[in-house]
Order: structure tokens, then sequence, then C-alpha cells
């Protein structure tokens, strides 16, 4: 039973092979910022991490799914020239990401590839987090300020060598993560989206 089960995976590894398609695993670095709507808000770049599988359909054309963890942030804080009322807060987002990219392989050798990638992301967030660096004064952002669903573009160039991929790519944010946010009587219209630069190293396990 065993060698029976031996050969099926190796026969459907192989399959998988001749076919073009190709499975693996990444991680990576993000560095992301939210852009801020408001003259005495400003936003900071954030480090975070993220960590999943990708599919690659295709030989010199493909399609490459992926699916991962991802984890970002902002930083907000309120330029009071007065500094009676400064708020300062950072935000923590865990996502799980799903890109869709389309890619050619401008490189396509047998143990080398150079390739360019382009396609939409819909990120689900898992968990957020907003703590008020302040205790003075608290800023208006609270967990529920932040869209669960966000959708991106990405796009980007990598490069395969044997068993290893590296991308580098820039993921645009196409909706408001935070919008408009309600804090006693004033409105604070942040209209963030998330823009991101990203870093990734994988292992091709087929």
């Amino acid at each position: 039973m065993r060698r029976i089960t031996l050969v099926t995976l190796f026969l459907l590894f192989s399959g998988m092979t001749f076919a073009g398609i190709g499975l693996g695993i990444k991680a990576g670095y993000n560095a992301n910022k939210f852009s801020a709507n408001i003259d005495s808000v400003s936003s900071q770049f954030k480090s975070g991490l993220q960590l999943g599988i990708f599919i690659r359909v295709g030989k010199r054309f493909y399609v490459q799914p992926e699916l991962y963890y991802s984890i970002q942030g902002a930083q907000y804080i309120l330029n009071d020239p007065t500094n009676t009322h400064s708020w300062n807060q950072k935000v923590t987002i865990g996502s799980i990401d799903i890109p869709v990219l389309l890619g050619f392989k401008i490189i396509n050798g047998k143990k080398i590839n150079f390739r360019v990638d382009l396609g939409p992301v819909v990120s689900f967030v898992t968990n957020r987090q907003v703590k008020d660096l302040n205790d003075l004064w608290p800023g208006p952002l609270t967990g529920s300020s932040i869209n669960p669903v966000n959708w991106y573009i990405q796009a980007g160039v990598g490069v395969d060598l044997w068993f290893l991929t590296l991308d580098v790519r820039y993921q645009g944010g196409l909706n408001q993560v935070i919008s408009s946010v309600q804090n006693g009587s004033q409105t604070w219209d942040f209209n963030s989206k998330n823009n991101v630069f990203q870093f990734s190293l994988g292992f091709k396990i087929l």
C-alpha cells in the first residue's frame, strides 16, 4: 500500500511539472504607508511580514495565485501647533491576502528566469489593533474604523534561480482602508489608502 501511494504521488508531481504547474512557499518583508487626507495628521512607514504559499500555472506565460498571511500597520500623529490636543495612534493589521497574478518570463531558462507580474489582490482583515501612544489625548481611531475587506493592484519583478524565487513588488490600494471617523462632534476624513512595498523569498517544492 505504501509503495502504491509513493508511486501515485510521484506520478502526480511529475504530471504537474510536465504541465507547467509549480508549487512553493514564501516569506517576506512589507514596508507600507497609509495615506492621510488631513493636513494636520501625518502617517509614517511601518514594517511588517508575510508568510504563505503560491501556485504557478503555465510556462512562459503563467497565472500565479497566492495565499499568505500579512502583517502591516500605520502610525498616525496629529500635529497640533499648540501641543494641547496632540494624539498619536499605532495601527496594526493582520490579514489573509490572495493575489492572482498574470506573469511573463522575459528570460525563460532551465535554471534561471527573469519575470514580470501584475494582478489584483483581495485582502481579508483577520485582526486589527489600535493603540494610543499618548495617554493624555486618545485619538479618534478604533478597530472598527478599519475596513474588513480591501482591494489592491500588485505589480513587480521576480527572479527564479533553480528552486529559489525572489520577488520585489509594489502594491497600491484601490479602496479606503480607513474612511471617515466620527469622534464626538468631530468628523475626521482620513480617506486612507494603503500602499506597500514587498520583498519576498520563496522555495519551489515542485
